[in-house]
């Protein structure tokens, strides 16, 4: 069975920092583009940040570039977003996905496998 399983999410002052982690079990992602993507309260679910097969091609939302960083060890089969100077607004689920592609996609419905979510929540 594959499984992404997201860890990390917890309570965070505001200007605090977290680190998500995505665990892939069942089969190897090594070979597709993997991402985050985040869903708040009465909102859509939206691209956090994304990264190809190879971990050298990245992209991010305009609202955490320069505070977010996606990266991916494929030896283990893993992926992880480090974030930086948090923001209320930041407050969200965030979950793991993982595309057919190999190359960025920066789109949900190019991605088939997803975690359950992790919640992040930042005080003001």
């Amino acid at each position: 069975q594959v499984q992404l399983v997201e860890s990390g999410g917890g309570l965070v002052q505001a200007g605090g920092s977290l680190r998500l982690s995505c665990a892939a079990s069942g089969r190897t992602f090594s070979l597709n583009a993997m991402a985050w993507f985040r869903q708040a309260p009465g909102k859509k679910r939206g691209l956090v940040a994304a990264v190809n097969w190879k971990g050298d091609d990245t992209s991010y939302a305009d609202s955490v570039k320069g505070r977010f960083t996606i990266s991916r060890d494929n030896a283990l089969n893993t992926m992880s977003l480090q974030m930086t100077t948090l923001k209320p607004e930041d407050t969200a689920v965030y979950y793991c996905a993982a595309s057919n592609s190999r190359e960025v996609v920066t789109y949900a419905p190019f991605y088939t496998y997803w975690g359950q979510g992790t919640q992040v929540t930042v005080s003001s």
